[in-house]
């Protein structure tokens, strides 16, 4: 079952499909390419929201679509929830 899917290949963060709970070990696909990912949740993530694909260091980007989405405030683990606790838009 796939529970998470990542835009691009070069995107640092999947969008979950599915609630998904700290300590799964979660499925997804890259829509561009078709081939499969997987990555163990640290933390509950919602439907709808964004999971981190690699470790990401304040003052990073993430990528998502190909395109930087905005700039990490605070430090992200792969398999943690990606959201405005710790991503800020670089508008402002």
């Amino acid at each position: 079952m796939i529970q998470f899917l990542i835009h691009e290949k070069s995107d640092s963060v999947g969008v979950a499909t599915v609630d998904v709970k700290a300590g799964e070990v979660v499925k997804g696909v890259y829509m561009d390419t078709q081939s499969e990912a997987e990555v163990t949740i640290l933390e509950d993530i919602p439907l709808g929201h964004k999971i981190a694909m690699a470790d990401h260091q304040v003052g990073g980007s993430v990528i998502k679509y190909g395109a930087n989405i905005g700039k990490v405030v605070a430090d992200i683990k792969k398999g943690g929830h990606v959201h405005t606790q710790n991503l800020k838009t670089r508008r402002w």
